[in-house]
C-alpha cells in the first residue's frame, strides 16, 4: 500500500513538471516556437477549435512561424484568433498561409520574462510541496490505522522528501535553461 503511495507521488510530481514544461514552452523567448500557439483558440464553425487540428504550422525560419490552414476558407477565422489571443504578434496574411514574425526582444522585455520563468518556477515547486505535503499526511493516516509502523513511515517520509528533492532539482534546471535561452536569443 505504502509502495503504492511512493509510485502515486512521483507520478503527480512527474505531472507537475510536464505542466511546469509546457508553461515555459508557451513564453517567448525571441526564436519561433510553435507552441506559444498552443493556448490560441478559433472560432470554426461557431466551435472554438484550438489552432493546431486546423492548420499545419512550420517555422521556415528561426524568427518565423508558417501557419497553413487545411481549409483555405479558415484564414480569416485563424488571422481573428491569433489577434483576440495573448501572443501578441500580428499575423501577416497572404491569401495562402499566416505568417508570424518574432521580434527581437528588447533588454527589458528579456528581464520581464526571466521574472515571468521565475513566477512560474516557483509555482511549480509549491505543487510539488504540496503533493509532498499529501504524501506524508498519508503515511501518517496509515501509522493511524496500523498499516504503517513508526519506523515505516519515517523511512517513507526520507523516501518522499528524496521524490520532492528530484523534482525541485529538475524544475530549477528546466527554469536555468529557459532562462538562459531568453538572455542569449
Amino acid at each position: 500500500m505504502a509502495d503504492n503511495l511512493l509510485k502515486t507521488t512521483k507520478a503527480r510530481m512527474d505531472k507537475s513538471i510536464e505542466a511546469f514544461q509546457r508553461e515555459l514552452g508557451s513564453i517567448r523567448a525571441g526564436v519561433a516556437n510553435a507552441s506559444i500557439l498552443d493556448r490560441v483558440s478559433v472560432e470554426y464553425y461557431g466551435a472554438p477549435t484550438p489552432l493546431n487540428q486546423l492548420a499545419s504550422i512550420t517555422i521556415p525560419e528561426p524568427r518565423m512561424l508558417m501557419i497553413s490552414p487545411y481549409d483555405k476558407g479558415s484564414l480569416k477565422d485563424i488571422e481573428k484568433g491569433i489577434l483576440m489571443s495573448d501572443v501578441g504578434i500580428t499575423p501577416n496574411n497572404d491569401g495562402d498561409v499566416i505568417r508570424l514574425t518574432i521580434p527581437a526582444l528588447t533588454k527589458e522585455r528579456r528581464e520581464d520574462l526571466v521574472k515571468v520563468v521565475g513566477k512560474e518556477q516557483e509555482n511549480a515547486k509549491i505543487s510539488v510541496r504540496n503533493i509532498r505535503r499529501d504524501a506524508i499526511d498519508d503515511c501518517k493516516k496509515m501509522e493511524k490505522n496500523n498499516e504503517l509502523t513508526e519506523d515505516d513511515v519515517k523511512r517513507y517520509e526520507k523516501d518522499i522528501q528524496k521524490l520532492t528533492d528530484n523534482a525541485t532539482d529538475e524544475i530549477d534546471r528546466l527554469a536555468k535553461v529557459k532562462e538562459e535561452e531568453i538572455r542569449n536569443n
